[in-house]
């Protein structure tokens, strides 16, 4: 297990490592800089004065392996758009990404594999309506189910059409109340695609359990449906959701751009936006390894639970 861990570990940091420093220099590269798309240095000695703060006159070789040193430190450098540094803007935003991933991942958890369980042991019109939905739910990109829902929101004034707080949210108790009514609009626009998806795998995976000799075998002893399903079946049908179980989790932590920016959740998608239409360089890539470690860090869970449901399935010895 310990070797097993050590190549995911490497692996991770591989891919955070890639992932900024790409993020980096293709926001070097680009045509303009942030001096360019802002207005606030009306005259050319400030704007050099701006890019060598910011070491844009630099070759990006020795820009890179400055950053690099940094970042070993958790030092990311400065945001150009916000004067502050890139570290407290990205955790900030992470953590509001987390908070709308989480809920997003519990809703999606229950209800796929709750649904996939009734859809794989049963069949009739509930499990076709089901199927159908899943299907439906599935196909439909998060922009248009978010469109979707805010318009639910706004016709009927069950929920908050966007962002995270109100402005009337006075006290630790009352924010934290006023968070969780803009939930669900935007972990709905989340949930949903998910667990569409781990109600196929679920459904799939119960009904190929449910065709084994070692189910046929219970079920030949009398054993009832119910218990046939929950404790026979499903253990082993679960597999099919681990194996993919972290990187839905890692895919939702590092956030989505289009349901963040549709509802205005302040969270690492929208941040990496307006870091980009800005060309905060160092926000970028702030932004890029934060969201490539948390991805990282969601496939690693999903090896280590695949690992344990099933060690045949790993190379763990």
């Amino acid at each position: 297990m310990v070797g097993f861990l050590a190549r995911r570990l490497f692996y991770c940091a591989v891919l955070v490592v890639m992932t900024a420093s790409t993020a980096l220099l293709l926001t070097r590269v680009a045509p303009g800089d942030m001096t360019t798309s802002l207005r606030a240095f009306p005259t050319t000695r400030e704007i050099n004065e701006e890019r060598a703060r910011f070491a844009l006159d630099r070759p990006f070789a020795v820009q890179w392996g400055n950053w690099a040193a940094s970042a070993i430190r958790f030092d990311f450098g400065e945001s150009s758009r916000y004067r502050r540094p890139v570290g407290p803007l990205v955790l900030q935003a992470a953590g509001n990404t987390g908070v709308l991933a989480i809920g997003a991942l519990l809703v999606a958890t229950v209800a796929g594999v709750g649904l996939g369980i009734v859809t794989g042991s049963q069949s009739g019109l509930t499990s076709g309506l089901i199927r159908t939905a899943s299907i439906g739910a599935v196909s439909l990109p998060s922009l248009l189910t978010s469109l979707a829902l805010l318009f639910v929101a706004a016709r009927t004034g069950w929920f908050p059409t966007g962002s995270m707080t109100s402005a009337d949210a006075t006290n630790a108790v009352n924010h934290w109340a006023d968070v969780a009514r803009h939930l669900p609009v935007p972990v709905l626009a989340l949930a949903l695609p998910v667990a569409a998806a781990f109600e196929r795998l679920q459904s799939a995976a119960l009904a190929e359990q449910l065709r084994q000799p070692f189910v046929l075998a219970a079920a030949a002893r009398g054993v009832s449906p119910r218990r046939l399903v929950l404790r026979h079946a499903w253990p082993v049908s679960v597999k099919a959701i681990t194996g993919v179980y972290g990187i839905a989790a890692g895919s939702l932590l590092s956030g989505s751009f289009a349901v963040e920016i549709v509802t205005a959740w302040p969270g690492l998608g929208r941040l990496t936006l307006e870091a980009l239409q800005a060309r905060d360089i160092y926000l970028v890539a702030g932004c890029a390894a934060v969201g490539a470690a948390v991805l990282s860090a969601g496939m690693l869970l999903g090896d280590v639970l695949l690992a344990l449901s099933d060690p045949r399935t790993s190379d763990v010895r």
